[in-house]
């Protein structure tokens, strides 16, 4: 097994252990998080913060090299505009995690456990995606 499959395994593995270990593959908790009206349960708020934390060290770090730590190149984002395709998919990122207690890596850990509810977001978050990249290329097909 290569180093950079063998990397990749190990992070998933950590990355899924944390989303258990934090709760935020239990959609109760995630909703519980949401719910700022109701019986608000603060709790993920530390695990977000801790999150973004990371991303901040990890993504200084990154932003000074040109190599990865497994020798592969960088590949860091480089656009930083805010678009309307950008707020869009971000208001429906928002609305299925609010309706559902689920975003993408967490409902990939609760699939992985056997979550019946995890399996109706899998197949939703697909779908959407899948009509999204329709949408796409008969917008780019017209467009030309």
């Amino acid at each position: 097994m290569n180093k950079t499959l063998l990397s990749s395994f190990l992070v998933g593995v950590i990355f899924g252990a944390g989303l258990l270990i934090s709760g935020m593959a239990n959609p109760a908790k995630v909703l519980g998080f949401l719910d700022l009206a109701g019986l608000w349960d603060p709790s993920l708020a530390l695990v977000m913060g801790g999150a973004v934390a990371v991303g901040l060290v990890a993504f200084t770090f990154a932003g000074k090299r040109t190599l990865s730590l497994l020798g592969e190149p960088m590949r860091l984002p480089t656009r930083r505009d805010i678009d309307k395709p950008l707020v869009l998919g971000s208001l429906g990122f928002g609305v299925g995690w609010g309706l559902a207690g689920f975003c993408p890596g967490p409902a990939l850990v609760a699939l992985g456990a056997g979550e019946i509810k995890a399996v109706v977001f899998t197949v939703a978050m697909l779908a959407g995606m899948g009509i999204y990249e329709l949408i796409e290329r008969q917008r780019k097909k017209s467009a030309s």
